[in-house]
């Protein structure tokens, strides 16, 4: 096993703080992704917590500040699990660096995109207990490891509008996939929002702060926005740009992966799709090309609004540098968009273009 327990091929961008994705056929054909496979996104070193000693203060427009344990949430509510995908905003990166180079940013591939079934407490049921005052408009979370990246150095941190943390499908999760959370995951609580990019489901919770305003951490504050192409991020300062919430509709093509050499003839794709809030997928087409011609997908078993599909097709592939292209509509009847060019932002955030691999036939 690699670093973390994690897959010896994981393709590891940064080994402290743990960055790292697994290639694309990885991911293929489940549903479920093994903890072994799951993604890793930090910004700081993973801290160490004992889940006997771990607290769970929760206050601010509240009628009653409440200070619970993992037995305390264990004990006084009741249990639920959820099926979610999580996907970091940067997944697919590696596409608008293709545009233009993004320094200091990670090369993201299609990998940063992951699915579990996640065991805990509704974050609504918690905050009932807790009784938001009418001011309240925001849930904030903190959490305990430090980010040397954000100005200055601060714990991660980051927050959601009330009626989405009351929506009843945010979790406070202590399980993945039937096992208790690791550590590398958030454990012994994380926060699981499902339908937001994975930036918002804070690991490590500690501290949960209902507010009139969105969280000024950095990581919501200045980070995670969409900036205009021309924008310094550097100078970037909090409030500039658009704050990242819901995740845009995107998918990936996992088989055949980028370069492979095949006989032409007729070639079985396989990737996912997903959509954020509560929009399902309702179709993906996928072309050979260009976009000129495309055929219809056939979509894998439905696990709900908040997971991603995956999907399969067989689509004949000539002799030569073939590009295979999928684009995926949800059912808001919003698609992805063409190019990746009409994306790019200095932060390399949300590239949702169409998914596009290249392949040799013989």
């Amino acid at each position: 096993m690699g670093l973390w327990d994690k897959r010896d091929d994981m393709i590891v961008h940064e080994s402290d703080p743990y960055n790292a994705e697994p290639a694309p056929g990885a991911l293929a054909d489940r549903m479920l992704t093994p903890l072994d496979t799951f993604y890793g996104r930090n910004h700081g070193p993973i801290p160490v917590i004992d889940p006997r000693a771990w607290r769970l203060r929760i206050g601010g427009l509240a009628d009653r500040d409440l200070d619970l344990s993992l037995d305390d949430l264990r004990s006084r509510f009741a249990p639920r699990t959820i099926t979610a995908t999580l996907q970091c905003a940067g997944n697919r990166r590696d596409g608008l660096i293709e545009v233009r180079d993004i320094p200091g940013e990670a090369p993201w591939g299609p990998g940063a995109t992951s699915t579990a079934e996640w065991a805990g407490v509704s974050l609504a049921e918690v905050l009932r207990a807790a009784g938001p005052q009418p001011q309240a408009a925001h849930v904030a979370f903190s959490a305990p490891d430090i980010a040397p990246a954000a100005r200055p150095p601060q714990p991660y941190g980051g927050s959601v509008p009330l009626p989405k943390a009351l929506g009843g499908e945010v979790l406070l999760a202590w399980a993945m996939n039937g096992q208790p959370l690791p550590r590398v995951h958030g454990g012994p609580v994380r926060v699981v929002v499902p339908g937001y990019i994975g930036a918002r489901s804070v690991k490590w919770v500690e501290r949960i702060t209902l507010q009139d305003h969105p969280s000024d951490n950095y990581f919501q504050a200045t980070a995670y926005r969409l900036l205009p192409p021309g924008a310094d991020p550097a100078a970037a300062g909090p409030g500039d740009g658009l704050s990242l919430g819901a995740v845009a509709v995107n998918s990936a093509i996992l088989r055949p992966g980028e370069g492979t050499v095949l006989p032409a003839g007729p070639v079985q794709l396989t990737g996912y799709a997903f959509a954020g809030d509560d929009r399902g997928i309702a179709r993906v087409d996928v072309s050979a090309d260009g976009g000129r011609t495309w055929q219809q997908a056939s979509l894998g078993p439905d696990a709900g609004p908040w997971a991603w599909r995956q999907w399969h097709a067989t689509i004949s592939v000539p002799a030569g540098e073939t590009e295979i292209t999928a684009r995926a509509w949800d059912t808001s009847a919003a698609a992805q968009p063409e190019s990746p060019a009409h994306l790019w932002n200095p932060k390399g955030y949300v590239n949702n273009s169409w998914a596009r691999v290249r392949v040799t036939g013989y």
